[in-house]
């Protein structure tokens, strides 16, 4: 698997995606789309990224890093999808590790959030096989399907993986 950021040059192979998926909260015509491609900003606040087949370069999921917080906070929120045919397979959870490399070692964060529904087994399971700790139940906490929904709050640092920087990113204060 490999990483790269998304572009609007992905709109049509991830609207394919979109379509051939069930239940994703993703952008499903162009002009979402392009609208959720223009939220990323070169890593400022937020971060989209492709998990691709590494030999044939197709995007097998996506995910974001979303709400980055610099300063004393220096943290941000995942949002992920893995698309049909592909989920299932093993491939988001190695993409999910190659997000936390370059989280952690590149960005220089220091914390990620995962908020995932209760009902959502394979994503608990997906961010449990990667050391994310369970913080907490959020009623109310996201907008989804037209509602308010409760959330799970699962949390992971650098330091619980062993990626702590040389050097903090520059806008972390001193003390």
């Amino acid at each position: 698997m490999v990483l790269r950021r998304i572009t609007s040059h992905d709109q049509d192979e991830f609207l394919e995606r979109v379509h051939a998926s069930v239940g994703l909260n993703l952008p499903a015509a162009p002009e979402a789309f392009q609208a959720f491609v223009s939220r990323f900003d070169e890593g400022q606040s937020a971060e989209g990224l492709l998990v691709c087949l590494r030999d044939t370069g197709a995007i097998a999921g996506n995910v974001n890093i979303n709400s980055i917080i610099r300063g004393r906070f220096q943290s941000g929120s995942l949002g992920y999808a893995a698309f049909a045919p592909y989920a299932g397979r093993g491939y988001m959870s190695e993409g999910l590790g190659l997000v936390l490399r370059h989280a952690f070692e590149e960005l220089r964060l220091h914390r990620l959030e995962a908020q995932i529904r209760p009902e959502n087994q394979a994503s608990i399971k997906l961010v449990q096989r990667h050391g994310f700790r369970y913080e907490g139940y959020s009623p109310d906490l996201l907008f989804i399907d037209g509602a308010w929904r409760g959330h799970g709050r699962w949390g992971l640092t650098n330091d619980m993986l062993g990626m702590v920087p040389d050097t903090p990113h520059p806008t972390q204060p001193n003390h």
